[in-house]
């Protein structure tokens, strides 16, 4: 993927854009993150916000900004209370059929005012229209006062669905889909019952069914990190420490339970190529030490980098898969 901005193009773009942003005691702040809204070159069409019963002035602050802001559409949903995964495909089941374009939000980062014009462009340049398209990409982690920034890590191999089964691609305050993608997971929405997390979920369905991956190497978020982050940036020599220490007492094979559930859920939407491996996941991964490792070294299933790589075989060592 180009590292540059210049994608822009010169032809008249009149797809309706949408915002899908969950929110839940997301006041103190929220007003950055709708701000960077407004500032964006390519302004949403509308905001659509599902809030999760939240105690604190969030909903004063959606409301202020929408009487503020009348040439953007903010509409504000009651959320399902039932963990921020589910939020995000309350969101995804509630977005008008108008609609053209997604880009998916949390409720405390900011973005940069290129951002939604940079999806917009790289989406556009897939003439098939038909085909389920995912962007997503890199970002500026932060600290609670947007500090201390540091580059997400990139994508040094291939997005395919052997990737997604085992690891994400990016975050979801990244990710933008087009209509044919938001059409495929709101569909499988209403039969995956639980999930992990949203962004997993979304990537697992597209690659699935043939949908195509789009990596931007540009960052074009800051994304905040604090105590409330669902799952965070994951990077330094503590999270190393926590992620390893979920994979040998289970907890990555219990979010593979999870996706698997899911995903099975859905098998019909897959091409028959993923929906076989898939099935494969799911029965050898219980099957002995051999099959096990086998079923790893085949390169069908895969983690980004080395270390990446090294807990995935060593999942299939311990029975963790």
């Amino acid at each position: 993927m180009p590292s540059d901005s210049s994608t822009a193009s010169n032809m008249p773009d009149d797809r309706k854009l949408a915002v899908l942003m969950a929110t839940y005691n997301g006041a103190r702040d929220l007003p950055a993150q709708l701000e960077s809204f407004v500032t964006q070159t390519r302004r949403p069409d509308l905001i659509l916000v599902s809030d999760d019963n939240s105690q604190d002035e969030t909903r004063q602050i959606l409301a202020q900004f929408a009487q503020e802001q009348p040439a953007i559409a903010v509409k504000v949903i009651d959320g399902p209370c039932n963990g921020a995964a589910q939020n995000f495909l309350n969101l995804l089941r509630n977005t008008p059929d108008w609609v053209d374009v997604i880009a998916l939000s949390d409720q405390d980062d900011v973005w940069m005012p290129e951002k939604l014009q940079r999806g917009l462009d790289l989406l556009g340049q897939k003439p098939d229209s038909d085909v389920p398209l995912l962007y997503c990409g890199r970002s500026w982690e932060c600290d609670e006062v947007l500090g201390n920034q540091r580059l997400s890590r990139g994508m040094p191999g291939q997005a395919s669905f052997g990737h997604a089964l085992v690891q994400n691609v990016a975050g979801g305050n990244t990710m933008m889909l087009n209509r044919p993608a938001l059409d495929l997971a709101r569909a499988a929405s209403f039969e995956a019952g639980e999930i992990v997390v949203h962004d997993w979920w979304v990537y697992q369905i597209v690659s699935g069914a043939g949908g195509h991956v789009l990596f931007d190497d540009t960052p074009f978020i800051l994304y905040r990190q604090h105590g409330n982050n669902l799952i965070g940036a994951n990077r330094g020599m503590r999270a190393k420490i926590k992620r390893l220490r979920m994979l040998v007492s289970g907890g990555f094979r219990k979010w593979n339970t999870l996706n698997i559930a899911a995903l099975s859920a859905s098998r019909h939407r897959l091409t028959p190529e993923n929906r076989a491996l898939l099935e494969r996941f799911d029965r050898e991964r219980n099957q002995g030490l051999f099959r096990r490792l086998r079923l790893v070294a085949a390169g069908r299933l895969y983690r980004m980098g080395m270390a990446g790589t090294l807990s995935l075989y060593l999942a299939a060592l311990l029975g963790r898969l």
